[in-house]
């Protein structure tokens, strides 16, 4: 076994694969950054806000007033320097450090692409992504090579395969494959699409388009591996991701999606494309193509890069399944949800009345949400137990300030799950300003009497 791993190790391929990658990714991210600009979402999610939940253990990262635009404008030329190669390994850095801050300054705004475009762009410091048809490489052709070592490309596709993959697993639930939930409540929503509006609302629709995405989900890396089936599988990624754009508001990670399976096509596709580019740019394309190979020697640093990297992707194969180490159903307390891939799996709603008791007075008064969040945040709060401790131990502190004597906060919960009546959520009796957030299970939630089969 380790004497295959050491030959894969030293096997080369194309470097128009990962600079096709680069340049694509880099130029994804920048058409990202600029319509989140563009829609006026910094001030909306970032500045107005007078709270912001934060993930536990990066309480620190919190916007920054207005020089939070300052941050969206690093994200933006970083990620133009990593599309054209330039200074790359300075971009990558600065692109991921600045994104994932972005990301983390508010779990309001979490989305699996969020999550997705922070790892890709941590793995792509590690790779030789300027080799070829760069800025770096044009300046300096030393630093140009024609071949690049084989798992440079590869760990991408096993990233995608995951998101993939897991996403396929997710499905293979009770909900989801026998109630057609949520589909069933989301796809309604839509009468008025050519074509397809008038289907929207038969009940065979809503099972076949459950079906069908988690066999897509599980199949796809495979028959985008497979060079036979590889055309195929693509034209199924663009049909797929077309789908779930025209059905539901989930921004342009379609189109990264698509974008990103391009990776698992032959170098020979994406030579033809930046040949192409470099003739309309008039760039001498000889300086990439010059039968050099780049070897990465095992030397010390070399060795701890191998291992770091092997166990980042060990870490991204078994994070998702820390779910297993809860009790109660996943779904209900969220516990291990986030950042595993269970992408678009429910339909949850919340409704937390919140009330503060002076502990010394015993006088008590119920909370106005609206002074403190905004309407997204306090829609996101009424379903996700963490949020409600968060803005509980906000609650306390708030109060505390103004001359409430140890603050105790209780919460009137009931959240409604996948068509299911709406249920108490949260135990009305536990003071939740004593409660603290950790990896432990919340016993202050309610149990979720009711049984969803499934990964």
């Amino acid at each position: 076994m380790f004497k295959k791993i050491q030959i894969y190790c030293t096997q080369s391929t194309s470097a128009t694969t990962l600079a096709f990658f680069r340049l694509a990714f880099g130029l994804m991210m920048c058409l990202s950054l600029l319509r989140f600009m563009s829609y006026g979402w910094i001030d909306r999610f970032y500045i107005q806000p007078l709270f912001h939940f934060s993930y536990y253990g990066f309480e620190w990262v919190k916007p920054i007033g207005m020089y939070t635009y300052g941050i969206f404008a690093l994200a933006f030329i970083s990620a133009l320097g990593v599309a054209v190669g330039y200074r790359y390994r300075l971009s990558a850095v600065l692109f991921f450090l600045s994104f994932t801050y972005i990301e983390l300054m508010d779990k309001t705004t979490y989305l699996n692409h969020y999550y997705f475009i922070s790892i890709v762009s941590f793995i792509l410091i590690f790779l030789p992504a300027n080799a070829f048809f760069s800025i770096d490489a044009y300046r300096n052709p030393t630093k140009a090579y024609q071949f690049i070592p084989r798992w440079t490309t590869d760990i991408l596709k096993l990233l995608l395969g995951i998101v993939y993959f897991y996403a396929g697993l997710a499905k293979i639930n009770s909900d989801w494959l026998f109630r057609a939930m949520p589909l069933k409540i989301w796809l309604p929503t839509n009468p008025n699409l050519p074509f397809l509006g008038s289907l929207l609302n038969e009940n065979w629709v809503h099972f076949a388009f459950s079906w069908s995405g988690m066999i897509y989900d599980l199949c796809i890396p495979f028959l985008l591996l497979y060079k036979r089936t590889r055309w195929f599988a693509f034209i199924l990624v663009v049909i797929f991701h077309v789908l779930t754009k025209v059905l539901f508001p989930i921004g342009v990670f379609p189109y990264i999606m698509i974008v990103s399976t391009l990776v698992f096509f032959d170098s020979n596709f994406h030579q033809k494309i930046l040949e192409r580019l470099s003739k309309w740019f008039q760039l001498n394309w000889s300086i990439f193509e010059n039968g050099k190979t780049l070897v990465q020697q095992s030397t010390f640093v070399n060795q701890v890069k191998w291992s770091f990297l092997s166990l980042f992707l060990l870490f991204q194969i078994v994070f998702p399944f820390r779910y297993m180490t809860y009790p109660d159903e996943l779904f209900w307390t969220e516990e291990g949800f986030r950042f595993s891939w269970r992408v678009m799996l429910m339909e949850k709603a919340g409704y937390s009345q919140f009330r503060v008791v002076d502990a010394k007075t015993k006088e008590e008064f119920f909370v106005s949400n609206s002074q403190f969040l905004n309407t997204f945040q306090e829609k996101q709060m009424g379903f996700q137990p963490d949020f409600i401790l968060e803005y509980a131990h906000f609650l306390h502190d708030y109060y505390k300030k103004t001359g409430v004597t140890d603050p105790e906060v209780y919460v009137d919960s009931y959240v409604a799950l996948n068509g299911r009546l709406s249920k108490p959520y949260i135990d009305s009796n536990i003071n939740l300003a004593k409660e603290h957030e950790s990896f432990q299970h919340k016993t202050w939630i309610l149990p979720f009497n009711d049984t969803i089969k499934g990964f």
